[in-house]
């Protein structure tokens, strides 16, 4: 954040840039603060620096994310200094000693908000940000300051749910960072070790999460980039099940749950509840799997 001066009134910001040389600072707050909140916003602004106009060193305490629109200059962070340009990014931390300052030639214009909040550190961590990893690089991502921008309209809107809107578009920048952090990921047949355990664990969530859906194993491995006879057998390996074995099994095994808890529930909506669209099928693998039609079960169950 810039320390300029600030009038009482906040001033109108435009995204034209002011003349070469020519500085300029705006920020707003969000309209209804709330304490003890998990996630929010604090302020968002904007910024035209003077060349070589430098901040810190100092500490602040709350997090706040920078977003270099034009011009170049530097960061300084646990003792190690980043050359920055337009299209990056960089992430200070509450209670880090750091220090910024604008490039003598050509000095940079950026955005910034600044969040908290007890999922902050959480969600930054998912997402790849750290005082280790204090950069990102994000040239060509012309929506990054479009969000940026969002959350300052949604402040400068004064309405009751701005705050709210702000915490969205913040996940939303959040996994933004997180995709130009990561590597790319490749449809490679050679996926071994640690990358394929991953491909077979988000497998697994997916399965696990949706099983309820009319989803097939079709659509999984569309959703993951990659064929289904590849991921089949990557499951396999990493689980000793097909996607397709374990996903029956496992609705089974939360219709048996359901037969046995939920006593007012007809076997035609169990059936349905765990994603079987034909209860004779749901009837058919039940027995294959117990031994039993669901209903007999049932009545075994309730007699003990």
């Amino acid at each position: 954040m810039s320390d300029f001066p600030i009038s009482s009134h906040e001033r109108a910001d435009t995204d034209a840039p002011p003349a070469l040389n020519q500085e300029s600072y705006y920020v707003v707050s969000n309209p209804q603060p709330k304490q003890q909140e998990e996630l929010a916003v604090l302020f968002t602004g904007s910024s035209q620096t003077k060349p070589g106009h430098k901040l810190g060193p100092k500490v602040v305490d709350y997090y706040l994310l920078h977003y270099i629109q034009s011009g170049c200059g530097t960061y300084t962070s646990q003792g190690k200094t980043y050359p920055l340009r337009a299209g990056d990014s960089f992430l200070i931390e509450p209670g880090r000693l750091i220090s910024y300052a604008a490039d003598e030639r050509d000095p940079w214009r950026y955005r910034w908000l600044a969040f908290e909040g007890g999922q902050a550190a959480r969600l930054l961590e998912a997402t790849g940000l750290s005082s280790q990893q204090p950069i990102v690089h994000t040239s060509g991502k012309r929506h990054i300051p479009v969000i940026y921008h969002q959350i300052q309209a949604a402040f400068q809107s004064r309405l009751s749910h701005a705050g709210l809107k702000a915490v969205g578009y913040l996940h939303l920048l959040l996994a933004e960072y997180a995709q130009a952090l990561q590597p790319k990921q490749h449809n490679d047949p050679q996926l071994t070790g640690s990358t394929g355990e991953q491909l077979a664990q988000q497998a697994l969530h997916y399965l696990s999460t949706q099983y309820a859906e009319p989803i097939t194993i079709e659509l999984m491995a569309e959703t993951f980039g990659y064929s289904r006879a590849y991921l089949s057998a990557l499951f396999k390996k990493h689980t000793g099940l097909t996607p397709a074995t374990f996903l029956l099994r496992l609705r089974i095994d939360k219709a048996r749950l359901l037969l046995r808890e939920r006593q007012e529930l007809t076997t035609q909506q169990i059936a349905s509840s765990v994603g079987f669209l034909d209860p004779l099928y749901f009837s058919k693998q039940f027995k294959r799997l117990y031994g039993m039609p669901p209903t007999e079960y049932r009545d075994a169950m309730n007699r003990l």
